[in-house]
């Protein structure tokens, strides 16, 4: 209901419908963090690799700088393009693969291979300037900007100090030879983005936390919204209450309609009735055609009254049946005794033993 408070943790239905909808726990931070990751570990697996093809081209670079190949500056371009895409190639392209399956593999490790279409579904609430207002303001909003704002001020702050160790060592570029200069170039790459992978993971590990708490808030249900849903899953109590009156007045009907079949009437005087039937050659055993309690049990007494069906007073027995038996059952064998004598003195009273 509107306006009110919504303190319940949400149902298991309530998480599927919004799952369907796109309303998952998804951390973007986990992915960038992965991706960064990715990189750090491919630039030390391929750091040779690396080392080696930048020390090539920027001996080639060298080279055309001093005049001691070919002058044709034509040739000088093309030699230059080619080489510079071959590096590309060869360092970039292996590092952008890796990085793009570790994005993939996190995306759908965090959405288990979600394709929502209610996300992509247009919406005019997204853009409506007031709705966009809201946005903007919003808590979360807000919690973004810092974490943004935090995230660049870690990423300058280690850029500035590997600067400042790469100033210190820049000067012995010029006494060392070109692979040597690529490969401290690179080291200090590498522990650049280390120290960032690191602080990022710190960063990536509180932003889950939070946005798990921010998920769990959105999705927590009032009790009317629980009531509501266990009425449309489970049905209205009121309404299933009705059904199962309805149902048992049906089988009652049906149960008290058998009671002129029954051969006997068992009774505990004013608690408990039960009538059986026993056909031989159609019944292997006597059959349960009706039993009560209090009110019931009078109203089948007197329907076999009617129908001149012997009644029987057998406390034991009676409650025996009314407790081991059920409609339109058999007896279990452990009361055959105790109904083949009854139902032989009933028979007797008839003229109906078999002699």
């Amino acid at each position: 209901m509107p306006g009110e408070d919504k303190t319940e943790k949400a149902t298991p239905k309530r998480r599927r419908d919004e799952r369907k909808k796109g309303n998952i726990l998804f951390c973007q931070d986990i992915i960038a963090v992965s991706t960064l990751m990715g990189s750090v570990v491919m630039l030390r697996i391929m750091f040779d690799t690396f080392v080696d093809q930048l020390t090539n081209f920027f001996t080639l670079c060298s080279g055309f700088a001093i005049g001691t190949m070919e002058t044709d500056p034509s040739f000088y371009m093309g030699e230059l393009l080619f080489s510079g895409l071959k590096v590309f190639v060869s360092t970039a392209g292996p590092m952008l693969l890796a990085t793009a399956l570790v994005a993939l593999t996190a995306t759908f490790a965090q959405t288990k291979f979600l394709v929502a279409g209610e996300i992509i579904r247009p919406k005019f609430s997204k853009i409506s300037p007031l709705s966009g207002f809201k946005r903007l303001f919003s808590f979360r909003s807000i919690v973004e900007a810092l974490k943004g704002l935090i995230k660049i001020t870690i990423l300058m702050l280690f850029i500035y100090n590997s600067l400042i160790s790469l100033m210190g060592i820049a000067s012995g570029f010029m006494y060392s030879d070109i692979g040597s200069a690529c490969k401290t170039f690179l080291e200090a790459i590498y522990n650049m983005l280390l120290q960032v992978c690191v602080a990022f993971v710190a960063i990536a590990f509180f932003d889950y936390l939070y946005q798990r708490w921010e998920h769990e808030r959105q999705m927590k249900m009032s009790k009317q919204e629980i009531k509501e849903e266990y009425k449309q899953t489970e049905g209205d109590p009121q309404i299933k209450s009705r059904i199962r009156q309805v149902q048992r007045s049906m089988a009652q009907s049906r149960m008290m309609q058998q009671v002129p079949e029954a051969d006997v009437i068992i009774r505990n005087p004013t608690h408990f009735a039960v009538a059986l039937r026993y056909k031989q050659g159609v019944d292997s055993a006597p059959k349960v055609l009706a039993k009560g309690q209090d009110e019931l049990a009078a109203r089948i007494v007197a329907k076999g009254e009617e129908a001149k069906v012997p009644v029987i007073e057998n406390v034991p027995l009676a409650r025996a049946l009314y407790a081991q038996t059920e409609v339109d059952q058999e007896i279990p064998p452990d009361l055959y005794a105790a109904v083949a004598e009854v139902l032989v003195y009933v028979y007797k009273l008839e003229n109906r033993l078999a002699i």
